[in-house]
C-alpha cells in the first residue's frame, strides 16, 4: 500500500490499495452491498480521512486478472474498535464503469450469500 503522493503537477494522487480475496467467505465479510453503487472494506493500518479519494487494484477469487477501481472512504474502523472489529476502511466504489464492473463481479461471485444473516467486517 502506498500512501498519497504529489504528481509532477503538484496534485496529490490517491493511495493504492491492493486488495487479493481468494475466498468466498472473506469476500462476503468485505463486501458492503449496502453502500449505493456497492464496496469493500479493506484492513489496513493506515489512516483515511472519510470522503479521501483512493484507488483500488482488486484480485477476486481465481481470476489472474486484477481490477482497477477508484472510489471514496465511507467508514473507517480504528485500531482497537469495539468489539475486536478488524482495523480498516470501506471504499464506495466510484459511479464510473469500474466501479459498475466490481459491483457487478463481486454479486455475481457472492450470489444468493448476498442475503445472509453472517456477520461481516461492517455489519
Amino acid at each position: 500500500m502506498n500512501a498519497a503522493v504529489n504528481d509532477a503537477s503538484g496534485h496529490v494522487r490517491p493511495g493504492v490499495l491492493s486488495l487479493s480475496i481468494k475466498e468466498k467467505s472473506a469476500l462476503f465479510a468485505a463486501y458492503m452491498p449496502f453502500i449505493k453503487g456497492g464496496g469493500l472494506f479493506i484492513p489496513t493500518s493506515k489512516q483515511y480521512k472519510m470522503g479521501e479519494e483512493v484507488f483500488m487494484l482488486l484480485t477476486l477469487m481465481d481470476d489472474p486478472a486484477k481490477l482497477p477501481v477508484s472510489g471514496k472512504v465511507v467508514w473507517v474502523t480504528p485500531g482497537g474498535a469495539h468489539g475486536g472489529r478488524t482495523q480498516g476502511v470501506g471504499v464506495q466504489f466510484a459511479f464510473n464503469e469500474s466501479g459498475k464492473t466490481a459491483h457487478n463481479k463481486i454479486e455475481g461471485l457472492l450470489g444468493g450469500s448476498l442475503k445472509s444473516t453472517r456477520p461481516t467486517h461492517t455489519m
